[in-house]
């Protein structure tokens, strides 16, 4: 397959979804070409190490390596350190492979070394053979905090430990006032030919990426086209509680709530079929819209979703403001 001459093509990512994504995107657009800015505010401490679950998630998608099934850590991983480590802490919800531990132990020896979180994650992609930019969204602590009827949660408490049971009453990303974009990240929105908002939950994955100051007003001012890809199909969101908690703040899940999130930089969005209804309106907003079947389940489908995505870029003229 051909690579794509694009100019720089620039991801806004979060875990899951943003990798099926990259799974399709990646053979079309020269290494060089392709930066990823990846959301941080998941990260957290499982028994002493530092872990980055959709900066791994990227690493291992690009790598060659991710599980195709489980969407997150390494295609046919085991885990029989996890399953030691729980006869000494007496839980084990957070679930850690043998070979995604390498990963982590890496990670955390690095940063206790006064490494930056940006230094470490291009140490590991060179070590992954990871050519394309992996780009943390900032080497400053970041958390999402998730308000629930129980009390407050971080996001990994909320997601993976307690099952997103709880009713979700508001959303903060502590420390992202006081952060800073990593190195690289403005450079990587300034210079883009093409920027891509990943079907990641605009919540909790692309909304950290948002936080960190200069990150939003320098995707205003960027002049290439902003596209974004629904994460939604059908008003359910393809992996993960995004339209649970979409619905629970007062927005509904489909795309026009999407592309008011990004309302202050949007010019087109990529829509699944199911929700082509929406597409009217959406242009009618000032967006140039394309819709097809985006449920990414194969290598075939993510690829024929990137195409729409690059082919939308390069017919899409920049805009500064929705009405929506």
């Amino acid at each position: 397959m051909s690579k794509r001459r694009t100019g720089q093509v620039t991801v806004l990512a979060g875990g899951v979804g943003a990798a099926r994504l990259l799974r399709g995107l990646a053979p079309l657009v020269r290494a060089s070409e392709l930066s990823v800015i990846v959301n941080t505010a998941d990260d957290d401490t499982f028994f002493g190490l530092e872990v980055s679950p959709d900066v791994d998630t990227v690493l291992y998608t690009l790598a060659g390596l991710a599980d195709p099934i489980r969407g997150w850590g390494i295609a046919g991983d085991s885990f029989h350190a996890l399953r030691a480590l729980e006869r000494f802490h007496g839980h084990a919800w957070f679930q850690i492979g043998d070979q995604d531990l390498a990963t982590h132990l890496f990670r955390t020896e690095r940063l206790a070394r006064g490494d930056s979180l940006s230094t470490v994650t291009a140490a590991q992609a060179r070590a992954l053979g990871v050519a394309p930019r992996v780009l943390p969204m900032t080497d400053d602590r970041v958390r999402t905090i998730i308000d629930t009827t129980g009390g407050r949660r971080s996001f990994q408490e909320y997601l993976v430990r307690d099952r997103a049971r709880e009713t979700v009453r508001a959303i903060s990303y502590a420390g992202a006032r006081r952060s800073r974009p990593a190195p690289g990240v403005l450079a990587a929105i300034e210079d883009a030919s093409l920027l891509v908002v990943a079907p990641s939950n605009p919540l909790v994955s692309i909304g950290p990426i948002l936080a960190v100051p200069g990150i939003r007003a320098a995707l205003r001012r960027a002049g290439a086209p902003v596209v974004a890809v629904s994460p939604l199909i059908g008003g359910r969101a393809v992996k993960g509680p995004g339209d649970k908690m979409m619905r629970a703040l007062g927005r509904a899940p489909n795309p026009l709530s999407i592309a008011e999130c990004y309302a202050d930089f949007l010019d087109a969005m990529v829509i699944d079929t199911a929700d082509r209804s929406f597409a009217p309106r959406l242009a009618a907003c000032g967006l140039s819209v394309t819709s097809l079947d985006t449920l990414m389940r194969s290598q075939v489908r993510a690829t024929a979703v990137a195409r729409a995505v690059l082919d939308l870029g390069s017919t899409t003229d920049r805009r500064r403001t929705l009405a929506v």
